[in-house]
């Protein structure tokens, strides 16, 4: 296998590993994930039982939500990597989607560097006050970004790091992926938009609690966050 062939294969790998854990994110935030460990589990030299390793419902939603972000993450850092093996210097390349595709990589895989669960920006001098795009696919401009909070409104969010990946692994390692495999229809209707999660039902649930609507001035409804 050639170094090309083997970073498609981890990008390729880190998609799923995100794929996999919005789906866990999902089902916990449903309370449908079963959170059951082994009543005592061995390995090597060390042994633990089950109420040491034991998850509440609270402590897996939010272990969860870490879970989905940690995933993105390991997206930038597959990228980053996978970039150079192909293109000695992404940063003066003379392409200006493989030069913002490194830099966005980068940047997020930065950030997370030195505090994985509270990452903050950490933008080199020469990239500050810059944009970098892949027009209609995902921007960054680092305008005022440097030692802030990390936030996806920066970068457009998890889905638009998850299309940059796929772009990397395509357009510039030129992977051509077999069609896919046809997947199972899920057994519920779940749309979701940003981290609000709407399922279809039959009917309004018994002990569904009513809510009084608060329509703002443009004719939408404030849900909250």
């Amino acid at each position: 296998m050639t170094d090309r062939e083997h970073h498609i294969q981890d990008l390729f790998t880190a998609e799923l590993q995100f794929r996999l854990a919005s789906a866990v994110r999902l089902a916990v935030t449903g309370n449908r994930q079963p959170l059951d460990l082994p009543m005592e589990w061995a390995h090597g030299q060390h042994r633990v039982r089950y109420e040491e390793i034991a998850l509440r419902q609270d402590q897996a939603d939010y272990a969860a939500a870490f879970l989905q972000q940690s995933a993105t993450y390991l997206m930038a850092v597959a990228m980053k990597d996978a970039i150079r093996t192909v293109v000695p210097d992404p940063k003066t390349s003379p392409d200006s989607d493989v030069r913002a595709a490194y830099q966005i990589a980068r940047l997020i895989r930065n950030a997370f560097t030195h505090a994985p669960f509270s990452p903050t920006w950490s933008i080199d001098p020469d990239c500050r006050d810059k944009t970098f795009a892949i027009p209609g696919l995902i921007t960054l401009d680092t305008t005022g970004l440097h030692g802030t909070a990390f936030d996806w409104r920066h970068y457009g969010g998890p889905l638009a790091l998850f299309r940059l990946g796929q772009f990397v692994r395509t357009e510039i390692l030129r992977d051509d992926p077999a069609p896919r495999k046809i997947v199972p229809i899920p057994g519920r209707t779940i749309v979701q938009q940003g981290d609000l999660i709407l399922e279809k039902v039959d009917a309004i649930p018994p002990d569904a609690v009513p809510v009084e609507r608060n329509r703002r001035p443009d004719g939408g409804i404030d849900v909250g966050g």
